[in-house]
């Protein structure tokens, strides 16, 4: 068992009960989901670029990515219907606790000038979205093997009913909020 996932179990759902007064630890809040997605807007003229991105997000994230295709043309942005416009990964599990725990733990503090993640990034439901400007502040990815600096969005999806619940859930656990 990853050790943010025993945390979480052991400290965590302990101190949810006991701030919202839940009557089971069942409805304590929990991490469903993470979605990590890169938007690959070159890939129109250079189908090259989506797969090294493919292969940059298997590496952060050790699990296959699908790529993602467009559903509506756009004539301004040269963009058809069914093009190859990104890929993205659901993490679940096991896999979804490691990469949180290396998020959180390892790649945001190597963030410059990084002083916290904001609080204003609910959507009502509890869950969370992060933007990520460049891929390499994950230790997998090496500076001379990567072509192109590209931003991610990482969507952390809870079980959460309101934002307080999700942002007390997401505190706890370890995630570095700005002050």
């Amino acid at each position: 068992m990853n050790r943010l996932e025993q945390r979480y179990k052991d400290e965590v759902i302990p101190a949810l009960v006991k701030e919202f007064n839940y009557t089971s630890i069942m409805q304590a809040p929990k991490i469903d989901k993470i979605v990590v997605n890169i938007g690959v807007g070159d890939a129109i003229d250079n189908a090259k670029v989506l797969d090294d991105a493919v292969n940059e997000l298997t590496l952060i994230t050790g699990q296959k990515p699908v790529i993602t295709i467009a559903k509506k043309s756009v004539a301004n942005f040269k963009l058809r219907e069914g093009m190859a416009i990104g890929t993205k990964v659901t993490l679940r599990g096991e896999r979804m606790y490691d990469f949180l725990d290396k998020l959180m733990n390892v790649s945001l503090p190597r963030v410059r000038d990084f002083r916290g993640v904001s609080t204003d990034a609910f959507d009502g439901r509890g869950n969370y979205t992060l933007g990520i400007k460049e891929q390499l502040i994950f230790p997998e990815l090496s500076f001379d093997d990567v072509k192109n600096t590209r931003g991610m969005d990482v969507v952390i999806v809870t079980t959460a009913e309101t934002n307080e619940e999700g942002r007390a859930l997401l505190r706890s656990l370890g995630m570095p909020f700005r002050k």
